[in-house]
């Protein structure tokens, strides 16, 4: 159980960095992180830490998939969590 929640807590914090890196790399117009990639992050644990970063960096909040999608992802895994 410490191992989940130690891995949890690492993805979670990779996934909010990646939002604010996105951000910052939009904002200069440079190389972006794929959006692939971000829900790949999230559907491996990152969920919660992406639904804060979008909202904490006001990234990608338009975007319906992501706005709906990652808390979706985030209840799912809190909602595994609890039942495992």
């Amino acid at each position: 159980m410490k191992v989940l929640i130690i891995y949890f807590t690492i993805i979670n914090f990779w996934e909010f960095v990646f939002m604010g890196l996105d951000k910052a790399y939009a904002r200069r117009g440079e190389y972006r992180i794929p959006e692939k990639t971000s829900f790949w992050v999230a559907l491996l644990g990152g969920a919660a830490g992406g639904t804060a970063g979008m909202f904490f960096f006001r990234h990608k909040t338009r975007h319906w998939y992501f706005r709906y999608g990652f808390p979706a992802i985030a209840l799912l895994h809190i909602a595994l969590f609890i039942i495992v």
